[in-house]
């Protein structure tokens, strides 16, 4: 949306500084430093950076939404009317009636013991003087806007009877209520998957569109920013570093920090090779390096850089706080220009996929949970189909991209897997024995052959324990672990994830995210394992952090020939790493075959969907790419669906005629290759239809 600066921008931030206080005598802590921000009516204002930088702080003062603990200096005006030291009184007719919050996590945010047409028509008649009656049609006709199926029975269900999305939806619903003039949006989309993401995002801005509202944007995701923002601000320890407009942001940043960010972000339109993190990690707020944050990571810095902290400098409408923006802005180096690329072992020469020994074969794997009813006597009334069809194939040096939305089966499918027991249908085989027929003694001999590496690095590591007796902890549950062996194996570990082998009689909590899970890496490594399960692996890390793990695994799989079954929501990852994709719905596989022939020429209409709905780090190419958005959730695992199960939000199948229709109601797809000896199928009757 294209907006014009006025005199009296509709919000103005100036100088906001927010400390909060230090508890059991340790210093306060200052987290944000002198943001200024403006906003204009209509516009959408994106602010990035990573975790600790002040987004999420700058967006809650705003409001006034900050804990006791907080103290809040500096202008927050909104039309001339200045927010800061407003009464609560005061500020309560504001929030929600003008400014607006949509929060991060929507099952927190409402209230559990409420329906959810009551909530919002609270948040109605606390505004406007209208009685219950009109308060609940509101309702309706707001969930109705934001696409949520029959309002009038939503308006009845509690939160929890909602998927996330359409809390998310709903949330969204509550916030527009009143027709604010700002929509506060604080990562409205992070837990979400991405074809949720994509439904969230178009219901904001519709929500925009129909109400006028201009819209502050608090996200981690680069390519969420690109698809939604007129203007960026990027943060980084408590300041705004740059703010340009989208386009020339992400065309040529003045800043190397967001130089960094846009070369460690993992895209959905390139695949393979190294990424370029960004060296170390974020300062502590309340220990800040003299002269500019960045330049302890800054591969530009000077002894300049490390006296002054430079403000922000206008290049026409593009502000830097960089000694360099200038030298920027004039040579618009790529990100490859200003950090060191890593260099990743050279592939070895592939041979023929047919001649690679099978690491894992799954065939038809099925696994159901009973539908249990009654409080002291249970009794089983149905069945959760959670897997129903699922067939994997790994082969050695092989990394197998595991996809779908939540709910798709795919946890479930880990834990047949890592179980290395009698599945309850089908078959899997690790390493050519079938695991039906494994004793006790075989199935402990086997699990060393099989390892994971969890999601939360923190929970998966015990904090009681020092890291080189975490590490070592699967050497003595094998039974290899003589002291020799571990004073050898886990310093040589820990060098080979990149950490100081120095730092073995150190805990957890005194690495950070990025290295705490390198740690559960060096740990799943210490028994030379065959196959590398990873589920999510770095979902909860920043991107610059990601990058730095992405190209670790990379390089171990090249130097020790890995074979990796990766599980991830996010698909530019996936493209990024894997050899080979499978994508589930509903328990099932859906499509298969090699990375390139998935992404580049997707065959079933819910690949499709998800590929579409993955926003690209570039905001031309986003303005050009075609959105195809599916209707609704998932339909219940507890039912059997005759035909296929995609049908009930497949664009394909709506758009075909009535007569053709009977086969996708009544028939079961099964997975088809493209061509005779073409390693990609899809579970799908008319795969080269297009909606329309």
């Amino acid at each position: 949306m294209t907006t014009t600066a006025t005199a009296t921008p509709l919000l103005a931030v100036r100088d906001l500084r927010v400390e909060f206080a230090g508890a059991r005598r340790r210093p306060a802590t200052t987290a944000v430093r002198g943001v200024d921000l403006t906003l204009e009516r209509g516009e959408t204002l994106g602010i990035v950076g990573e975790s600790g930088s002040g987004k999420s702080v700058t967006a809650l003062s705003i409001l006034g939404l900050l804990p006791g603990t907080a103290t809040v200096d500096g202008s927050v005006e909104l039309e001339g009317q200045e927010l800061i030291g407003l009464p609560g009184r005061e500020l309560a007719k504001i929030r929600g009636r003008r400014i607006a919050m949509v929060f991060q996590d929507p099952l927190s945010a409402f209230t559990p013991v409420y329906r959810i047409g009551e909530q919002i028509a609270e948040a109605v008649r606390i505004h406007q003087d209208v009685d219950r009656a009109a308060a609940r049609r509101r309702a309706g006709d707001l969930l109705e806007l934001v696409g949520i199926p029959d309002p009038g029975r939503a308006l009845d269900a509690f939160p929890h009877e909602f998927s996330g999305g359409m809390r998310q939806r709903a949330m969204i619903a509550m916030a527009v209520a009143n027709d604010p003039d700002v929509l506060l949006a604080d990562e409205p989309t992070t837990a979400l998957d991405v074809t949720i993401q994509a439904q969230v995002l178009d219901v904001l801005r519709t929500a925009q569109r129909e109400t006028g509202a201009a819209l502050v944007l608090v996200s981690h995701d680069l390519g969420v920013i690109a698809q939604m923002a007129d203007r960026v601000a990027v943060m980084y320890a408590g300041r705004v570093v740059e703010t340009a407009t989208v386009d020339d942001l992400f065309a040529a940043p003045h800043h190397p920090y967001t130089l960094g960010l846009i070369g460690a972000v993992p895209r959905l339109d390139r695949a393979g090779g190294p990424l370029i993190p960004i060296p170390g990690n974020p300062p502590a707020l309340n220990a800040l390096p003299p002269g500019c944050p960045f330049a302890p990571r800054c591969p530009l810095a000077t002894d300049e850089c490390r006296v002054t902290e430079p403000g922000l400098t206008l290049v026409g409408d593009h502000a830097a706080a960089c000694l360099r923006a200038a030298e920027l802005a004039v040579n618009r180096p790529a990100p490859s220009a200003v950090y060191p690329v890593p260099s990743l072992p050279a592939p070895s020469a592939v041979a023929a996929r047919a001649d690679l020994a099978p690491v894992l074969t799954v065939t038809e794997l099925r696994r159901t949970f009973p539908v249990l009813k009654g409080s002291v006597f249970k009794r089983k009334v149905g069945e959760v189909y959670a897997v129903d069809g699922v067939s994997l194939d790994i082969r050695r040096g092989e990394t197998l991209g595991l996809v779908g939305e939540s709910g798709s089966g795919k946890s479930t499918t880990l834990f047949e897997i890592l179980g290395l027991g009698r599945p309850e249908g089908g078959r899997i085989d690790l390493l050519g024995q079938d695991t039906a027929t494994l004793g006790r003694a075989e199935a402990h001999r086997l699990r060393g052959q099989l390892q994971i590496v969890f999601q939360d690095p923190m929970a998966s590591l015990d904090p009681r324990m020092p890291i080189g007796d975490i590490i070592a902890e699967p050497l003595h549950a094998l039974g290899r672990a003589d002291r020799a062996t571990v004073a050898a194996r886990v310093p040589a570990l820990l060098a080979q994830v990149g950490l100081d082998p120095a730092h073995a009689a150190r805990y957890p909590h005194e690495f950070s995210g990025g290295q705490r899970q390198r740690i559960s890496i060096a740990r799943a490594l210490a028994v030379s394992p065959e196959l590398l399960v990873l589920d999510e692996p770095v979902s909860a890390l920043d991107v610059s952090i990601q990058a730095g793990i992405l190209n670790l695994l990379q390089e171990l799989k090249a130097s020790l020939g890995l074979a990796y079954l990766f599980v991830s929501h996010d698909l530019s990852v996936i493209r990024h790493l894997a050899d080979r994709v499978s994508v589930m719905y509903l328990g099932r596989t859906v499509e298969h075959g090699t990375a390139a022939a998935v992404f580049d020429s997707p065959r079933h209409p819910y690949t499709r969907a998800l590929l579409s709905a993955v926003p690209l780090p570039d905001p031309v190419a986003e303005r050009s790419r075609e959105r195809l958005l599916l209707a609704g959730d998932p339909p219940s695992p507890t039912e059997r669906h005759a035909g296929c199960p995609f049908r009930t939000r497949c664009p394909v199948y709506a758009g075909l005629a009535a007569e053709r229709r009977g086969r996708c109601e009544n028939e079961a797809p099964g997975l088809t290759p493209a061509a005779a000896g073409v390693d990609h199928a899809a579970a799908c009757h008319y795969p080269t239809e297009r909606p329309g």
